[in-house]
């Protein structure tokens, strides 16, 4: 075993190994016969012994279960509480993915290993307690290099909790299908699992002897914190400031607060850390018509631990009441009543990070009706909605013309930018993204240097590192502060975002099943893991700390991104935690093996030598994002994500053997043929996702062989790709129920026999094809396709066919869960429009695709498409639509895509009431007329929000392709 391994981690963590025990301790590892958790059983008690050679010559060629158990018992004599190596691990994330391993091997019907039940109860009494101190613990605020103890220290168990769980698995299951590997005893698994378990304990007996203590010297500095901040923030709100950028919304946030309304009004302002929030508040505060318009002005600063009563002192001596230091929170709070009692006042509430700040003073602010106005700013966009006013504002990043206006302010003040320095200065002010901290941070710095060329591009090259450079840290930390206000079960989902690359498009939905597979998921009551993670994300989203770049027709997230300074942010605290590696250059990055996720930029042909052999030895990897070099494909064997690229040849029966804890498992297939891939899934003992891309021949792939299956993916991304076919099960197999699947596509001729229907109860997600070209007469009536109905969890159903096998079709049934279904190539009569679509309660997306329908006239009905919200209508042959408003009352969207016979929208269309927007792309002249009619009328109504898009382009070319096409099939 190499120094830098399994051994070097376990004992001595980042510390380097003592040329004195060298010999020593590869005696201990060769004892070991090679076995990962021997090993790391071993060096979990040598880590605890005194380092000398007489202590661990105790330890060498432990050969059997004897001595092993008096190395285990005797290790109390060299025990040492006090782990002085205390690594930093992300530790309510690590807890969590401990208890689903557990949670998986108790309830999975074929586990591959038991745990004794006295340990397990153990283990979740002590993982659930810790859990619950971390819950209400709250570590340093600011950013620091330095570790935080507690956290560090439970994260290193749990980390090593799963380290004895998973290479125990990963070896049971190798030993199972090799018959000439030496069995492997449970005995050391149970001795290494115990030494976690009691050191947890031990961890959490200190906790409990010490938090009393630890609570009183935390309020202290609390309440202290606290006064500091409000006295300062007090006392700049004062200051002149310099806001560009903003002035539209400014005037804007002066009318409502001028404004005639009577009631007391409380207004939010929303954003980012850094993007101009108090600013804003301050240009409000000091402006000579707010003073004159109130007749009582004060600003308070509230802190991330909110002080009540040093927030209604902060209001009370700014007023002109004296100094209240003396005065209790009760006391405080009634004088200042009494002083605002009547009276109109402007109070400014400035950095509120949650609802109770304002709930514990609010009653102490009277409302008689008179005008008066509450601003506060946050960072969180949900919490505008507990002060039932709705009409505050969000704040969004600055456009390149408000950029370069505030950084010429910064740089230059009353002064004109030199030409010469015009170009790069933009490209200084893109680099910002819109941030207004980050132009005011680089443009303090760039007024301090030499106004040359050479000078700014020095800036230009390293943007992010300048603003969060140790001379400007101000920027750091106030980004930093959104974080460390994270709740601690969302914190490694948010870490997790540092795998993505700068300004990179993230897909929700993939997101969503790299967060279950990780494990840091916490299961919520009455939630799919899934539908948990989800909502992480919409959290992370509510307190600004991602970016929403598109939303799915049914209002939910599809795609987001991080801005760049809070990318970088992520990337600092996810690499001090060990969380996180993101490789970017050549370099060999110090401690990679302690590592649990990487993401590499690098081409498989440039990673050096030496970074190759760091990679082999880091046993800890759970991810690797990215390409990796072919030398490590028999490496990571506790790994949970995996992408690849399938090739002819290869023995993937072995390489999954080497992974057997996989659990999302994404394959290139190409050229090569996957009955060898598909048949070896079976080792996984916890996958859940298998996504197949782009496989060029046809495939069968026995899905019922892993129960544990959560999504299944066969991606047809060009119309000669191979298709997949998943077979009904034979009737000889055990019922096994797959409980946990929810996505399945896109699979070709699935026949859905009493056999298929009762091993998928929950799924949600359905996308199926029936084109089948061997088909035989006999075999029409097997696919029962009217039995889809009784699939009552199904959300999204995509089915597909063609003229030719249609007739399978028409006998479909449609449940009434489903809010989401598209239709191609099914030919089905409009009739069935009205029988089987219209009726379904929950739909709210329709796409009617290539020739879903046929016929030439469809008349819809009253109350149905109760909640549908878009339509799509795409090359079909109908000619007459009749329909009323009243048939779509909730339609917001209507898109018709190479209608070429329809003469007409109707016109009653534009008298729904939530219609938003209708597009026209390839439609006839008269159906175009008819909209902007509808328009017109609209219009005329005072309906100015209904927009109207219309592409016409290559409109005879696709008319005249539709035809030929008709006339062929």
């Amino acid at each position: 075993m190499p120094v830098g391994g399994l051994f070097c981690q376990t004992v001595f963590g980042e510390e380097a190994w003592p040329l004195e025990l060298e010999d020593v301790g590869k005696k201990n590892v060769n004892g070991c016969k090679g076995l990962p958790l021997s090993i790391a059983v071993i060096g979990g008690l040598l880590s605890k012994s005194e380092r000398t050679k007489e202590s661990w010559g105790f330890f060498e060629n432990l050969e059997d279960n004897e001595s092993c158990l008096q190395a285990y018992s005797s290790a109390s004599q060299f025990s040492n509480p006090e782990q002085k190596n205390r690594r930093e691990m992300a530790a309510y994330g690590a807890l969590v993915s401990v208890m689903h391993i557990i949670d998986q091997i108790q309830t999975l019907p074929s586990s591959p290993i038991s745990i004794d039940q006295n340990q397990v109860e153990s283990l979740t009494l002590v993982i659930t307690s810790l859990q619950k101190f971390l819950e209400s613990y709250s570590p340093r605020g600011g950013y620091t290099e330095e570790e935080d103890v507690w956290e560090s220290r439970i994260a290193e168990y749990a980390y090593l909790a799963e380290d004895v769980i998973e290479s125990y698995i990963a070896d049971q299951i190798r030993v199972r299908s090799e018959a000439d590997v030496e069995h492997i005893s449970s005995f050391a698994f149970y001795i290494g699992l115990e030494n976690v378990i009691e050191n947890m304990n031990f961890i959490k007996i200190e906790i409990d002897e010490k938090m009393v203590l630890q609570d009183q010297l935390h309020i202290v500095k609390s309440v202290s914190t606290a006064a500091a901040v409000g006295s300062s923030g007090s006392a700049s709100a004062a200051r002149e400031v310099t806001m560009v950028g903003f002035d539209d919304v400014l005037y804007q946030m002066l009318d409502k607060i001028t404004g005639d309304a009577r009631e007391r009004q409380i207004l939010p302002i929303v954003g980012m850390g850094g993007i101009g929030k108090t600013t804003l508040a301050r240009k409000i505060y000091v402006s000579p018509l707010v003073q004159q318009h109130f007749d009582v002005c004060a600003w308070t600063t509230i802190s991330q631990e909110y002080n009540a009563k040093e927030i209604l002192r902060q209001v009370h001596d700014q007023v002109g009441m004296g100094k209240g230091d003396d005065l209790s929170e009760d006391e405080l709070g009634d004088h200042l009543h009494k002083y605002l009692f009547g009276r109109k006042y402007f109070i400014v509430m400035d950095d509120m990070w949650t609802i109770e700040a304002w709930d514990g003073v609010r009653r102490f602010f009277p409302d008689k009706r008179n005008g008066s106005r509450i601003v506060v700013t946050t960072r969180l966009s949900n919490l505008s909605s507990h002060f039932n006013y709705f009409n505050g504002l969000v704040l969004k990043l600055l456009d390149e013309d408000a950029g370069w206006n505030l950084f010429s302010k910064t740089v230059f003040e009353e002064e004109s930018c030199p030409p010469e320095l015009e170009d790069i200065g933009k490209k200084i002010v893109r680099g910002c993204k819109g941030l207004p901290l980050s132009v005011v941070v680089i443009g303090g710095l760039l007024s301090k240097s030499e106004r040359t060329k050479e000078s700014w591009g020095l800036f230009e090259k390293d943007l992010s590192s300048i603003v969060n450079s140790e001379d400007n840290e101000r920027c750091l930390q106030i980004l930093y502060m959104s974080y460390n206000n994270v709740s601690v079960h969302l914190k490694p989902c948010f870490l997790y975002f540092g795998r993505y690359a700068e300004d990179e498009v993230i897909r929700v939905s993939e997101l969503i099943l790299d967060l279950c597979a990780e494990g840091f998921v916490k299961p919520i009551n009455g939630k799919s893991l899934e539908e948990a993670a989800e909502k992480y994300v919409e959290e992370l989203v509510d307190r600004n700390l991602l970016i929403v770049e598109k939303l799915r027709r049914c209002g939910k997230l599809k795609s987001l991104k991080m801005h760049d300074l809070l990318r970088d942010v992520c990337l600092r605290e996810a690499r001090k935690l060990k969380f996180l590696y993101v490789l970017e250059e050549k370099s060999i990055p110090k401690g990679i093996y302690l590592y649990r996720r990487i993401a590499s930029r690098l081409q498989q042909w440039e990673y050096p030598t030496q970074l190759i052999q760091s990679l082999k030895f880091a046993p800890s990897v759970r991810s690797f994002f990215g390409r990796a070099p072919t030398d490590l494909s028999n490496n990571f064997r506790l790994l949970r994500i995996s992408m690849f690229e399938a090739y002819p040849g290869v023995d993937y029966v072995k390489i999954f053997l080497q992974r057997v804890n996989m659990r999302l498992l994404v394959i290139g297939v190409g050229e090569c043929y996957l009955t060898n891939v598909l048949s070896s899934i079976s080792f996984l003992w916890n996958l859940q996702t298998v996504i197949i891309d782009e496989a060029r021949w046809d495939h069968y792939c026995d899905i019922w062989k892993v129960p544990q299956l959560r999504h299944v993916k066969f991606i047809n991304r060009v119309d000669n790709d191979g298709r997949f076919y998943v077979p009904v099960p034979r009737s000889d197999e055990e019922d096994m129920v797959m409980e946990n699947l929810q996505s399945l596509y896109i699979v070709y001729d699935l026949k859905f026999c009493a056999g298929v229907l009762k091993r998928i109860p929950n799924i949600k997600k359905l996308k199926l094809c029936y084109q089948k070209n061997d088909r035989k007469e006999e075999d029409d009536d097997d696919y029962q396709l009217d039995k889809i109905c009784c699939l009552h969890k199904l959300e999204y159903l995509t089915l597909e066919s063609s003229r030719k096998y249609s007739h399978w079709v028409r006998q479909v049934s449609f449940p009434c869960s489903l809010t989401k279904l598209t239709l191609e190539d099914t030919n089905l009569p409009w009739e069935d429009m009205k029988t089987k679509i219209g009726p379904l309660p929950l739909l709210q997306v329709l796409k009617l695709k290539w020739r879903a329908f046929i016929g030439s006239e469809w008349e819809t009905l009253e109350d149905q498409f109760s909640n549908l919200k878009f339509l799509l209508i795409e090359t079909c042959d109908v000619e007459c639509w009749i329909t009323e408003n009243t048939h779509f009352p909730r339609l917001e969207h209507l898109h018709l895509r190479s209608v070429d016979r329809l003469r007409e929208i109707p016109s009653c269309m534009g008298d729904i009431p939530t219609l938003l927007s209708i597009k026209l792309s390839c439609c006839c002249d008269s159906v175009v007329d008819s909209v902007r009619i509808i328009k017109e009328e609209q219009q005329e109504l005072g309906n100015e929000d209904l927009q109207i898009v219309t592409t016409n382009k290559y409109y005879w070319v696709i008319y005249a392709f539709n035809l030929l096409f008709a006339l062929l099939v």
